[in-house]
């Protein structure tokens, strides 16, 4: 069972990862795409910037989980990683507590928002819905949740192959990243 849900969450961390990447890289694309339509082509391209706001939220919801997985994220390793050891598990507790609740926050209002704004459509593209636009949130809140579950009952898995695959160069010892 216990390694059914580290494999689960590993395929999980996988997709997230990837998919916050695409988001950047559609991002990087189309930000100058309007602007090139709008300075020099002079017609200035309406879906740019709603696309780009929402990949924007696509990737930081869900790489924020990416991160918070991978033991990188700066809140988490910032503090505990400068206090003294009979601390920092205490320290570590509290902070995978608040962002099981940040988590359970984000998924339960984060739903509640996309089903309230379901109806609505966004100006510039009216067929995405603007609830559609908001399930980065409640997505990367279940995201979260599963990969604090995980952490609080397992411990950190920042040292799983697959989140060190880019460290296996530099470290022989490291588990392979191939799933």
């Amino acid at each position: 069972m216990k390694e059914a849900f580290h494999r689960f969450n590993d395929k999980l961390y996988l997709a997230c990862l990837w998919t916050a990447g695409i988001a950047i890289v559609v991002m990087t694309i189309i930000i100058p795409w309007g602007i090139f339509s709008r300075y020099v082509l002079g017609t200035g391209s309406q879906w740019p910037e709603p696309i780009a706001i929402l990949m924007m939220v696509l990737f930081t919801f869900l790489g924020a989980a990416v991160a918070y997985r991978a033991g990188a994220h700066i809140a988490v390793a910032m503090l505990t990683d400068r206090i003294g050891t009979a601390n920092r598990r205490f320290l570590s507790g509290i902070v995978h507590f608040v962002m099981l609740v940040v988590a359970i926050f984000m998924l339960f209002y984060g739903t509640r928002l996309c089903i309230g704004t379901w109806g609505q459509s966004i100006g510039e593209l009216p067929f995405i819905p603007v609830g559609l636009t908001y399930t980065p949130v409640p997505l990367g809140g279940l995201v979260t949740l599963l990969f604090v579950l995980e952490n609080i009952f397992f411990g950190s898995q920042a040292q799983r192959g697959v989140v060190t695959y880019d460290h296996i160069a530099s470290d022989p010892t490291a588990e392979s990243g191939v799933l």
